[in-house]
C-alpha cells in the first residue's frame, strides 16, 4: 500500500476555441448534481484536522473492512460467486486505500508537524494491516475455492483474479504455516523502515549563508525571493530545497560554493538514513530468498514489463554502453569549456562543475540563457495554457470550484468534466510552492481511486499535484525555467491518468499499471515543452506579452537538451543501476555490503564521480517505494518518446485532438485492465520501436 509517485495573467488560448477558465471558483455542488445525473459520484476525501482525527478514521477504516471481509470469508462455500468474492474483496480494500492515501497526502503536506508525525506512525499500521491481508486464511480460501471452480468470467475478471492469486503465491501463501507467519513479520518490518526512510528525508535541511559575493552569478530573482535574504544582509541557500540546489549549480561563478552546496546535498540525512537503507536492502534480500527468488530485484519486478533483474540490468547496460561515444564527446566539450574559463589546461569536470558549464555551454554555444527564458514561463499563464492544451487534446474541461477544505493556504481545488457531456470525471488539487514540511519534489498523489461502487455508480477519482515551484516575490511573479515547464506537464500527466482512467475495478485502475510503465503516459507529454506550436499558445514575455519565443531559440533550445542528453541520461542509468546494485544480488551479499562504497562506485563509472564523503542515496527517496523499480523511468521513456512520434507526425502535430482522443482511450482510459504492451501497440497503430528515443537523443541510424 504505497502511493505512485509513482505538478493572474488571463490564458492566451483563445485561438484554440477552448474556454477560458472561470475568473472565480464555482460551487461544487453543481458538478456533485451533475455527476448524480450521469451515474457517477463526485466525493472529495474528509481530511482529519487533528492527531485523533488521523488515528480515529484509520482505526474507524480498519474495524469497518474487517468486519465486512470476516462476511466474505463466512459464505457457504458452494453459494460463492465473483461478485461476494473478488469483486466484494476489491471494494473493501479500496475504502481502507482511500484512507491511507489522504493519510499519506497529509504526511507530506501538511503544516502543522504533529499531524505530519501522526500521520506518518498511522502510515504504518495501516501498511501493516494490508499486509496482514496476504495472510488472513479464510480470506485466501474463499477467494481460492471461487478461482478453482473455473467459474466463466470476463477478461477483466479473470484479469483480477489471476493476479489476486498471484498476490497470494507472491506473500508466501504456499509456505509452511511457521515460514510464512515470519515473512508476513518481515514485510510489516519492511513498510515501517520505508517510512522511516522517508520521514528522515523529509526532515533533512541543510542551511548555508553566504554574502552577496560569494553568489555572484546568481539572478536578481534568486536573491529577492523570500526567504533568502536574511536579516544579517548575507543570503541563505537552503541546499535541501530542489530549485535553491539548482539555482546554484547552474549560475554561481564561485566554484567553491557551488562546490559546498553539491556537498551539503549529498549528504542530507546521511546519518540517519544510511544504517536505515543498509536495514532495507538486506530485509528485502531475505525475504525474497524465503519466498523462492533468488533476488529482491527478480522478486519486484516479475510483476512488470520487464520480469526480472537481468533483463532490467541488460536494459540500462546496454543503454549505458550506446551512450559511450555521444557521453565522452559532451564531457570532453564540458571539460574544454572549464579549461578555457579558468585558464587551466588539465581542468577535470568535478560534480558540482557539470549544472555550471552546461548552462555556460547552452549559453555560448546555442544562445541559450535559461533565465532569461524564464520571463516567457509566468507560472499562471503557464499553467492556464497548459490546462488549455490538455483540455484541447482530450476532449476535456477544468473548472476551479470552491474547495470545502484545503490543508495549506493557496491550494486550489478543480473539478474535470468531458467538454462534450459535461459530465464529471474527477477532481485535483494544486499545491505548487514550497513551505517549510512539505513534500521537497513534485509529484501527483492519488487520493482515491475511481471504481464502479455497488450501486452501479462510478466513484469519480481525486488526486493532489505536490509541486515546489519559486514562489512568486513582492513585484515579481513566479517565473519558471524551461525545465519547471517539462517538469509541470509531465506531473500533469499523472493527474490526467488518474483522472481519465475508467476501470471497473480499483485493482485495474490507472496507477495500477505495472511500475516500470506509470511513468510512460507523462514522460510522453513532456515533448510538448520543446514544440513551437505548442509554446506558442502560452509561452509570452511577462512584460510584453506579445512577444513570444523566437523559433530559431525554441531550435536552439532542442539542439542544446541534444547536445546534454548522453550525459542526463547516464544520469539517470547511474540512479537506475544503483538501486539494482543493492538490489540484484542474493541474500548473503546484501547483507554485508557497504552501501555508500557500492553507490557512489556505480555513479563514478557511469556518470560523475560525487566528492569524497558524500552519500547521496542517503537522500535518494525513490529506494523507498520504487526500490528495484528506478530503471523503469528510461524503460518508460523509451515507450513514451515512441509515442510521442505518433503526434509528431499527425495533421495537428502535439495538437492533434484525434490523436488525443486515441491516447486517452487507449492508455490513459483502459488503465490496467489489459496487458499495457497492447494499449501501446493499439494506440501506436504498430509494433514498438526504439528509433524515436535515438532521434531524440541525437543518435541517427
Amino acid at each position: 500500500m504505497k502511493p505512485p509517485r509513482i505538478v493572474l495573467i488571463p490564458c492566451l488560448l483563445v485561438a484554440t476555441g477552448v474556454a477560458l477558465l472561470p475568473a472565480a471558483p464555482v460551487a461544487l455542488t453543481d458538478f456533485q448534481a451533475s455527476a448524480a445525473k450521469a451515474k457517477a459520484s463526485l466525493t472529495l476525501p474528509v481530511y482529519p484536522l487533528t492527531s485523533e482525527e488521523v488515528k480515529a478514521q484509520a482505526e474507524s477504516a480498519i474495524k469497518t473492512a474487517d468486519a465486512a471481509l470476516a462476511g466474505l470469508a463466512a459464505q457457504d462455500p458452494a453459494k460463492l460467486t465473483f461478485a461476494s468474492t473478488f469483486g466484494r474483496y476489491d471494494a473493501i480494500t479500496a475504502r481502507v486505500t482511500d484512507i491511507y492515501l489522504v493519510i499519506s497526502t497529509l504526511a507530506e503536506s501538511s503544516t502543522d508537524k504533529a499531524l505530519r508525525d501522526t500521520a506518518n506512525e498511522i502510515n504504518v499500521k495501516l501498511q501493516e494491516w494490508s499486509v496482514g491481508l496476504d495472510y488472513r486464511e479464510d480470506i485466501y480460501r474463499a477467494l481460492k475455492t471461487l478461482a478453482d471452480s473455473k467459474p466463466a468470467l470476463d477478461r477483466e475478471q479473470q484479469r483480477l483474479v489471476d493476479e489476486q492469486m498471484r498476490t497470494y503465491r507472491r506473500a508466501g501463501l504456499a509456505l509452511p504455516p511457521a515460514e510464512r507467519a515470519e515473512v508476513e513479520k518481515l514485510r510489516k518490518d519492511l513498510a515501517g523502515l520505508n517510512t522511516e526512510f522517508a520521514v528522515n528525508i523529509n526532515g533533512a535541511r541543510a542551511p548555508l549563508d553566504f554574502t552577496a559575493g560569494e553568489l555572484a552569478g546568481l539572478p536578481q530573482s534568486f536573491l529577492e525571493s523570500p526567504g533568502v535574504k536574511q536579516p544579517d544582509g548575507r543570503y541563505r541557500v537552503m541546499a535541501n530545497v530542489t530549485w535553491h540546489a539548482s539555482a546554484i549549480a547552474e549560475n554561481a561563478d564561485n566554484a567553491d560554493v557551488r562546490r559546498r552546496v553539491n556537498i551539503a546535498r549529498n549528504q542530507l540525512a546521511r546519518e540517519t538514513n544510511i544504517p536505515v537503507l543498509a536495514k532495507l536492502v538486506a530485509l528485502r534480500a531475505d525475504i525474497a530468498r524465503r519466498l523462492g527468488y533468488a533476488t529482491w530485484a527478480d522478486y519486484q519486478i516479475e510483476t512488470r514489463m520487464a520480469k526480472d533483474g537481468a533483463t532490467a540490468v541488460k536494459f540500462e547496460e546496454g543503454l549505458v554502453a550506446g551512450l559511450q561515444p555521444k557521453y565522452a564527446t559532451e564531457m570532453e566539450t564540458l571539460r574544454a569549456l572549464k579549461a578555457a574559463h579558468t585558464g587551466q589546461a588539465d581542468a577535470k569536470i568535478e560534480p558540482w562543475d557539470i549544472g555550471y558549464y552546461t548552462n555556460k555551454l547552452l549559453k555560448e554555444r546555442y544562445a541559450v540563457d535559461a533565465e532569461k527564458l524564464r520571463a516567457y514561463f509566468p507560472y499562471q499563464a503557464t499553467l492556464d495554457g497548459m490546462f488549455a492544451i490538455y483540455q484541447k487534446i482530450f476532449g476535456l474541461k477544468f473548472t476551479a470550484v470552491e474547495p470545502p477544505y484545503v490543508w495549506a493556504p493557496g491550494v486550489q481545488l478543480y473539478v474535470v468534466a468531458d467538454a462534450g457531456t459535461g459530465a464529471p470525471m474527477g477532481a485535483f488539487y494544486l499545491d505548487m510552492f514550497p513551505r517549510e514540511g512539505k513534500f521537497n519534489h513534485f509529484a501527483c498523489f492519488p487520493l482515491k481511486a475511481g471504481g464502479v461502487m455497488a450501486d452501479g455508480r462510478y466513484d469519480l477519482p481525486v488526486a493532489a499535484l505536490l509541486c515546489n515551484f519559486p514562489a512568486p516575490s513582492a513585484d515579481k511573479p513566479s517565473l519558471l525555467k524551461q525545465n519547471d515547464v517539462v517538469t509541470l506537464f509531465h506531473e500533469f500527466g499523472h493527474v490526467m491518468h488518474a483522472m481519465l482512467s475508467r476501470s471497473r475495478y480499483v485493482a485495474q485502475g490507472g496507477f495500477t499499471v505495472p511500475q516500470d510503465f506509470v511513468e510512460a503516459p507523462s514522460q510522453m507529454l513532456e515533448n510538448w515543452v520543446w514544440d513551437k506550436a505548442v509554446l506558442d499558445t502560452f509561452a509570452a514575455d511577462y512584460r510584453d506579452t506579445s512577444k513570444k519565443i523566437p523559433a530559431e531559440t525554441i531550435a536552439a533550445l532542442v539542439a542544446a537538451r541534444q547536445a546534454t542528453e548522453a550525459y542526463a541520461t547516464r544520469r539517470q542509468l547511474s540512479f537506475g543501476l544503483v538501486d539494482l546494485a543493492f538490489h540484484h544480488r542474493p541474500a548473503t551479499e546484501a547483507a554485508k555490503m557497504d552501501i555508500v562504497a557500492i553507490s557512489n562506485a556505480v555513479l563514478a563509472r557511469v556518470a560523475v564521480a560525487p566528492a569524497s564523503d558524500t552519500a547521496f542515496v542517503a537522500y535518494f527517496g525513490h529506494l523507498a517505494g520504487y526500490d528495484a523499480g528506478y530503471y523503469g523511468y528510461l524503460w518508460a521513456k523509451v515507450l513514451a518518446i515512441d509515442m510521442a512520434s505518433v503526434f509528431k507526425s499527425a495533421p495537428g502535430g502535439f495538437l492533434d485532438e484525434q490523436v488525443g482522443r486515441r491516447l486517452r482511450n487507449e492508455i490513459y482510459g483502459v488503465g490496467h485492465t489489459r496487458d499495457v504492451t497492447e494499449s501501446v501497440e493499439k494506440f501506436l497503430g504498430r509494433p514498438q520501436s526504439q528509433q524515436p528515443y535515438l532521434d531524440y537523443v541525437g543518435i541517427k541510424n
